[in-house]
């Protein structure tokens, strides 16, 4: 029997957590001699570990892919997409969008779906507009410390910035739903590298799926996982957070999921934020 190691790369964030609990405690089928190893790193730095390639399977952003899709495979399951909800600008007081153009921005990292969401919302590429790079969650901080007028929020931050005397100003996932007909905001995916044969791809396909089936299957063990990365986050608001990004988009998001992939990098390219025109490829 062959041993082969497949680095899986996941950001340490509950709904990554809960999605891979079932692989990494071995509680699914995988294939004589297959292993995993968990890279946990944030989402920014797995996308820049895609751009050199390094990992067999990995969470990154949609935005990233643009720049990956030459050596990676979109996988059908793990992708988190803004249903009527997504990445969030707040302020210390209501700004609008002309507001926002002019002032200093807080953004988790230029390679993220947010902050390309945020250049579509604002009509702006990166180079006019003026922001501040800020680990995700220590955006809050440079709002109310003033080296920012205003946050772009992700992950937890989306549920609690009114706990921070922040109110909000744009809602991008909202905003998106509104102007594409309904479709969600693709923010992050799982990824596969295309120097893994075409069956084994599928076969990791599976086990990526099935791992996230048996997390919805037994919501209650896997939740209590996750809560390990739920950064003071209580069970009942860390399993508020996973719903919104381990649902049924998230198992297969399908021709829809499809469409608005398509559609969020087309954008991206008719504004020259992204470089070319991709060539999605979706593992089957």
């Amino acid at each position: 029997m062959q041993e082969r190691l497949f680095t899986l790369g996941h950001s340490p964030d509950p709904d990554d957590a809960f999605m891979f609990y079932a692989l990494a405690k071995d509680l699914i089928p995988v294939p004589a001699g297959w292993r995993f190893q968990h890279v946990l790193q944030d989402i920014q730095t797995l996308n820049e570990r895609a751009t050199r390639g390094e990992l067999d399977i990995s969470a990154i952003s949609i935005h990233a892919y643009a720049y990956v899709s030459d050596q990676y495979a979109l996988l059908p399951s793990g992708a988190s997409m803004g249903d009527g909800y997504g990445p969030m600008l707040v302020a210390k007081r209501r700004l609008s969008r002309d507001d926002i153009r002019q002032v200093r921005i807080a953004v988790p990292g230029t390679m993220t779906s947010a902050f390309l969401a945020l250049q579509l919302w604002l009509g702006t590429k990166a180079e006019d507009l003026n922001f501040v790079v800020v680990p995700f969650d220590e955006i809050f901080k440079a709002v109310k410390e003033g080296r920012a007028e205003v946050g772009l929020i992700i992950h937890e931050g989306q549920l609690t910035f009114a706990n921070e005397g922040l109110v909000l100003c744009e809602d991008l996932g909202v905003w998106w739903g509104r102007e594409q007909d309904g479709l969600p905001l693709p923010l992050g995916g799982n990824v596969v590298h295309k120097r893994i044969a075409t069956a084994d791809r599928r076969e990791l396909s599976r086990i990526m799926t099935a791992s996230i089936q048996y997390s919805l299957d037994h919501r209650a063990p896997a939740v209590e996982h996750a809560l390990q990365y739920a950064r003071d986050m209580g069970r009942d608001l860390a399993d508020r957070f996973v719903g919104m990004y381990v649902n049924h988009w998230t198992l297969d998001y399908g021709e829809k999921g499809r469409e608005s992939i398509r559609r969020f990098l087309s954008a991206a390219h008719r504004h020259g934020i992204i470089p070319h025109q991709q060539g999605l490829e979706f593992v089957a």
